[in-house]
C-alpha cells in the first residue's frame, strides 16, 4: 500500500467576489434647472458660459453615480475647459481662412492635421482621467501618441476600406488603448477584448445593413427595368418614372443613413459588453456590462426623437434616462471590500495628491 503524504501547509482562502451595481440617482427635474440654466447662460455670454456649464453637467451627473455606497467627483476648474476651447476655435477659423485664401496649402494643412488629432484624443483621454475621482482616489491615463494613432487612425482606415469587415479589429485597438491604459491611484487597468467575441457582437449588425440595403435598392433597380422595358409606355408612365429617377437618390441616401445609425447602435452596445467584461482593475477587479442591444437603440432612437419634436426641450430627460439605463446594466465584480481598497491606496500616496490639478492638461472637446 502507498504512502500519501498530505501537505501540512495551509491554503489560502479563496477571496469572496461580490457584485457592485452602479446606481444613478439623478432625476429629471433637478437635471432641467441646471440644464435651462447652462442654456440660457451660454446663450448671453456667447459661448463662454459653456465651460463652467459642462463642470455643472458634469458634477451633476458624476455625482449621481454611486458604486459600492459612494461617488464619483469631478475636479475639473471651467478655465482649463475655457482655455482649451478657445484654442480649438481659433486653430479651425484659421484653417477655414486658409481654405479660403490657399485651398492647396489647406490640404497640405489638412493632412497635418490629421496626424495631430492622436495627439488631441491622447490629451483629452489624460485631462478626463485625471480629474476624476472615486472614493478620494484619482484615475490617470498613462496612452501615448502612437497607441492613439494605430487605435483611431489606422483603425479607422481599415475599418472604412474594408466596408466595416475590419470594424472589430479596430474597436479592438480602440477599447485596448482607451481603457487598457487607465490606471486608479496607480493600478493598472487590463482590457484585451477577444476578436471571435467582437466578430460574435458585429454579424448582426452587418447582416441587418446588409440585408436592409438590398431591400432599399432591389425595388428600385427592379422599378427600373419594369419602365425601361415597357414597349407602349404612355405619358404618364414616363411622368412616373420620372418621378422615381428624381426621388430615388434622396430614398437611398436617407435608407443608408438609416440602417448605419441601427446598426451603429446595436454594434456599440454589443461592443461595450465585450469590452467591459473582459476589463480587469488592479488583477482582482472585473467590470460587468449587459446592456440589451435592441432596448440601447431603442432608447437611443426615442430620445433623438423626443428631443427633436420638443425642440431640445425633452433634452434633459433623454440624459437623465440613458444615464439610469447604463448604470442599470453595468457592475463592478469586486474582491474584498471596496472601501478598504481605496483606503490602502490613498495611505500609500499614489495618484491623490493635490498636485493633480496642476499638471498638464486641457480639456480640447475631442
Amino acid at each position: 500500500m502507498n504512502d500519501v503524504t498530505i501537505d501540512p501547509s495551509p491554503r489560502p482562502a479563496q477571496q469572496r467576489v461580490r457584485r457592485e451595481p452602479f446606481v444613478f440617482s439623478g432625476s429629471t427635474r433637478e437635471y432641467f434647472g441646471i440644464w435651462i440654466v447652462n442654456v440660457l447662460l451660454t446663450i448671453v455670454t456667447l459661448g463662454i458660459y459653456s465651460a463652467w456649464a459642462k463642470v455643472r453637467r458634469q458634477r451633476y451627473f458624476y455625482g449621481n453615480t454611486c458604486l459600492a455606497g459612494a461617488t464619483f467627483d469631478y475636479h475639473a476648474r471651467p478655465r482649463q475647459i475655457l482655455v482649451g476651447r478657445i484654442a480649438v476655435v481659433v486653430l479651425f477659423l484659421l484653417y477655414n481662412g486658409l481654405t479660403t485664401v490657399a485651398p492647396l496649402a489647406s490640404l497640405a494643412v489638412g493632412v497635418v492635421f490629421l496626424f495631430a488629432v492622436p495627439w488631441f484624443i491622447m490629451r483629452g483621454l489624460r485631462f478626463n482621467a485625471r480629474v476624476t475621482s472615486y472614493r478620494n482616489v484619482r484615475f490617470d491615463f498613462v496612452g501615448g501618441y502612437w497607441g492613439a494613432f494605430l487605435a483611431y487612425i489606422v483603425g479607422g482606415f481599415l475599418m472604412y476600406i474594408s466596408l466595416g469587415i475590419l470594424a472589430p479589429l479596430a474597436s479592438q485597438w480602440m477599447w485596448n488603448y482607451t481603457l487598457g491604459n487607465v490606471r486608479y491611484g496607480g493600478r493598472p487597468v487590463r482590457c484585451e477584448p477577444r476578436l471571435g467575441r467582437l466578430y460574435g457582437q458585429w454579424r448582426l449588425p452587418a447582416l441587418l445593413f446588409v440585408g436592409g440595403l438590398l431591400a432599399l435598392i432591389v425595388p428600385i433597380a427592379a422599378a427600373f427595368w419594369a419602365f425601361i422595358r415597357l414597349e407602349d409606355a404612355t405619358v404618364d408612365k414616363w411622368l412616373w418614372l420620372g418621378i422615381l429617377v428624381g426621388n430615388s437618390p434622396t430614398l437611398v441616401v436617407f435608407g443608408l443613413l438609416l440602417l448605419f445609425a441601427v446598426a451603429g447602435l446595436l454594434y456599440r452596445a454589443g461592443i461595450r459588453n465585450v469590452a467591459f467584461n473582459e476589463t480587469v482593475i488592479d488583477g482582482r477587479h472585473m467590470l460587468h456590462s449587459s446592456i440589451r442591444r435592441r432596448r440601447f437603440a431603442w432608447i437611443s432612437v426615442t430620445n433623438l426623437l423626443a428631443t427633436v419634436f420638443s425642440l431640445g426641450l425633452a433634452r434633459p430627460w433623454a440624459a437623465i434616462r440613458m444615464a439610469r439605463y447604463l448604470s442599470l446594466v453595468t457592475a463592478l465584480d469586486a474582491t474584498g471590500s471596496l472601501e478598504d481598497y481605496a483606503g490602502s491606496i490613498e495611505q500609500s500616496g499614489s495618484a491623490v495628491g493635490a498636485e493633480y490639478m496642476d499638471i498638464e492638461g486641457f480639456d480640447l472637446g475631442f
